[in-house]
């Protein structure tokens, strides 16, 4: 769906980008995370033809943003950070306007502004004035406006910046459930641990050049030094001997209100433990992996790389 090769973009001596390559197939959300100034929105604005790169090359569903510009154009919804609105319009308005440029017409203009109200939770909002919107009602309609023609690819920049947690939770969910439609989305952020739980890949960008890129499990395993197990149990003291006696334990701790238990270090299945415990008559009230965060996965990943938030 989305291919970028050695994609560069220099304003004189300055590389805003320097060899992107990018991959990413139908259904993937991409959280293309950096500071500010370090080439994301440069990339998603070349790849939504907004701006031509000094050289390299990029593709959205097969068409060159070279020769195929108004094919693409037709398959992408580019989302900016900040977006004006007009003052004298209200929300269906705003939404109708934008649907009448993408040649929706008819009773089929209304029908769709509808849906796309509903999508993104602001039916209730219709009749009010676009520039009396909160910060994330408008990031919402935004959304709503880029979702009129029913784009393949969406390119969201900082769709969640400047939102209070409310809005900012509720964006995420949004942007899970239009992943799950089948869409290709690329959502940029200079947050890192906010992208975690809505991306199935993540990409790391410092100063022009791509540090990590990689399936969100690939990038914790790659970081996963030893498997730790957090555990509770009726008879914390029993399942401690059974567990420190078990080959494929290396530690046993106290953590909060249950045992921490760290594997060995060659250890990946670790299904015959739960088994064993239940077996020797303990009630198991927790068992569970401890998670590796995206924040300390990049910061392991990226260390030594000069890449600074």
């Amino acid at each position: 769906m989305i291919k970028t090769e050695n994609l560069t973009k220099k304003y004189g001596d300055l590389k805003a980008i320097d060899g992107i390559d990018l991959d990413l197939g139908q259904g993937d959300l991409f959280g293309f995370i950096g500071p500010n100034g370090a080439g994301k929105t440069t990339t998603m604005r070349i790849i939504a033809t907004l701006l031509e790169p000094s050289w390299g090359e990029a593709y959205v569903c097969n068409h060159s943003i070279y020769n195929e510009p108004r094919e693409i154009r037709r398959l992408v919804g580019y989302m900016p950070d900040f977006f004006g609105v007009y003052d004298d319009m209200k929300v269906i308005e705003y939404l109708e306007f934008f649907a009448a440029a993408y040649r929706i017409k008819g009773p089929a203009r209304r029908k769709k502004c509808d849906e796309m109200l509903e999508i993104v939770d602001l039916d209730f909002k219709r009749e009010a004035f676009a520039n009396t919107l909160s910060r994330g009602q408008t990031q919402r309609l935004g959304l709503a406006r880029v979702l009129l023609h029913d784009p393949q690819v969406l390119l969201l920049d900082e769709p969640l910046s400047g939102l209070d947690p409310r809005a900012r939770i509720e964006m995420r969910n949004l942007l899970r459930r239009l992943g799950q439609t089948g869409k290709t989305i690329i959502v940029s952020s200079h947050i890192l641990p906010e992208l975690y739980d809505i991306c199935n890949k993540v990409g790391i960008i410092d100063r022009g050049k791509m540090k990590v890129s990689a399936e969100v499990e690939e990038l914790m395993d790659r970081v996963r030094e030893q498997i730790v197990l957090h555990v509770g149990v009726d008879e914390p003291d029993r399942a401690r001997k059974l567990l420190e006696s078990s080959e494929l334990v290396q530690e046993v701790s106290d953590g909060d209100g249950c045992l921490v238990v760290m594997l060995g270090a060659d250890v990946k299945d670790y299904s015959e433990i739960p088994t064993m415990l239940i077996g020797e008559g303990l009630k198991l009230t927790l068992f569970r992996e401890e998670e590796i965060d995206l924040e300390s996965a990049f910061m392991t990943l990226t260390k030594g790389t000069g890449v600074n938030f």
